[in-house]
């Protein structure tokens, strides 16, 4: 469009005024006459401007992008504040994929009008495509940062996001993929496909355990994903494999190795009550008791656990894991005792025992350690409760009877030591019954009654003694006091002599044969 003629006469004559003229001229104009000169120049410059953007408008429909270019740059050189031009020239570059000179054009039309929401979300586009553009051609790090920044451009569009888990993955930052997912799953609740993501990712990671939980949350969601139920079986498979691993292993006694394999097995499938069952015994015969124990109530709590769906046929088995479990339980918490018991810690080993007596109070050997414990602990109405108890259980056990004898041997000398000779001389007598091979039990016995002038009782003890230890010279001056004027091989020799050997031979030779069936 051309300026009027009479505009241009106008022009032409305004150029070749003199100096002095064009002073004249300002001195005598009206106020109003001194603005032409500027409104002249506005309306050349807007002129030019709107030819070069309806040209450049022209060549982006004519699909000429680099003439579209030129023809912004030139408008945009005269007015530089309007945003159009920086919009449209944008566009053009991103028709000829020059992405980085279209987000620069984008930055500056959002910095001149911030409060427009539309170039922001363009903006952030464009960075997504450059993105893209960059990953394809495997530049993943520069691909990373491009998706960040259209991510912080528009934080709730979620394939943003997307694609930089999958530039992290590419680059093997596998543990920031996590926590992007992690962090998806805390703000937006759980859904089928982030966790099978996460479950993938910690697979890559080498965290099984976590893999596992995640698929199993993934089924809740969606019970017929095909794709959690094939991961899943994977992982069964491979902690079945595992399992089997480390059976083997403990065949052959290797036992540390055994429990790596079945800590991978756990680690594959950590709901497996038969996994923490075998485990809990490959702590017990490493002596690790309190590792055992704890594997032992997690075999009892997941009985059962594991199985989708659930399998009817698999209730008996179940329930025996869980007897087994229990079983274990016990014994170790009796093991576990009995090691407390010999490094001098009985208080320890009665704590131990009370559970396990609470899980099991059938068992004898249950009542004997702990009579043993209350024995250590001096504690003597619990442990003889405790030995009587076992007794009842088992009135067969020749262990429970050398208890016994060695418990009322003791209350004996107690008895003894208060100068209640009687009731010593009896306890000595229960002692004899239970174990009628343990001299010195015959030797207390005969100073018992010495002290209440039962000397013929105290003859026979005292040759009783020496028929079991000949060369026992404790005895000896005893018997020979309450015998005056005989040698001891004349006491040795008398009919009462032959007699107590006799009867005492019976007795021993009975307990023998009761102890020999106990043991067979």
């Amino acid at each position: 469009m051309n300026p009027p003629a009479d505009c241009a006469e106008k022009e032409d004559s305004f150029l070749i005024m003199s100096d002095s003229s064009k002073q004249n001229s300002r001195e005598s104009s009206p106020p109003e006459m001194k603005k032409k000169p500027d409104m002249y120049g506005e309306l050349i410059i807007q002129e030019r401007v709107d030819k070069h953007y309806e040209a450049g408008v022209g060549a982006m429909s004519q699909s000429q992008f680099d003439k579209a270019v030129s023809c912004f740059s030139k408008a945009m050189l005269l007015q530089p504040q309007q945003t159009r031009f920086y919009v449209q020239r944008a566009e053009a570059y991103l028709q000829l994929c020059d992405f980085q000179s279209a987000a620069l054009d984008y930055k500056h039309a959002c910095s001149l009008q911030p409060q427009t929401e539309a170039y922001p979300q363009r903006l952030a586009f464009i960075y997504y495509l450059q993105g893209q553009c960059l990953f394809d051609l495997g530049n993943f790090l520069e691909a990373l940062e491009t998706f960040t920044k259209a991510a912080e451009l528009k934080p709730y569009v979620r394939p943003y996001y997307m694609r930089s888990l999958a530039c992290l993955n590419a680059l093997g930052r596998y543990s920031e993929c996590l926590g992007l997912v992690s962090n998806w799953l805390e703000k937006d609740g759980q859904s089928a496909d982030l966790l099978i993501l996460r479950a993938r990712l910690h697979h890559q990671l080498n965290q099984m355990t976590l893999c596992y939980h995640d698929l199993i949350s993934a089924l809740r969601l969606k019970p017929c994903c095909p794709v959690a139920h094939a991961m899943l079986k994977k992982q069964k498979e491979a902690a079945e494999d595992a399992h089997q691993a480390a059976v083997n292993k403990a065949l052959k006694g290797e036992l540390s190795e055994a429990l790596r394999k079945i800590n991978n097995a756990l680690g594959y499938n950590p709901t497996k009550g038969q996994y923490y069952l075998f485990r809990g015994i490959l702590y017990r015969r490493l002596q690790d008791f309190t590792a055992a124990i704890e594997d032992f109530v997690l075999a009892a709590d997941f009985c059962g656990v594991g199985e989708e769906p659930p399998q009817k046929h698999m209730q008996d088995n179940s329930e025996d894991l869980e007897q087994d479990a229990q079983t274990q339980l016990v014994l170790t918490i009796n093991d576990f005792a009995i090691q407390c018991l010999s490094r001098g810690l009985p208080s320890e080993a009665v704590m131990l025992l009370n559970k396990a007596i609470e899980k099991q109070r059938d068992a004898s050997e249950l009542f004997i350690n702990r009579g043993d414990s209350f024995f250590k602990l001096c504690e003597w109405t619990f442990a003889l409760a405790d030995y009587q108890q076992a007794e009842e259980m088992d009135p067969d056990n020749t262990a429970i009877w050398l208890r016994l004898a060695v418990f009322h041997n003791t209350m004996g000398l107690h008895s003894y030591g208060d100068k209640k000779y009687q009731e010593a001389a009896d306890k000595f007598s229960v002692a004899i019954r239970y174990n009628p091979c343990v001299i010195q039990y015959y030797e207390n016995r005969a100073k018992a009654y010495c002290k209440v002038a039962k000397m013929e009782e105290a003859k026979k003890d005292a040759i009783s003694v020496l028929i079991l230890e000949p060369t026992n010279d404790q005895v000896a001056p005893l018997l020979l006091s309450l015998l005056p004027g005989c040698s001891l091989t004349d006491i040795m020799s008398c009919a009462t002599a032959r007699s107590v050997k006799t009867h005492l031979e019976a007795k021993i030779q009975a307990f023998k044969i009761a102890a020999s069936k106990v043991s067979s």
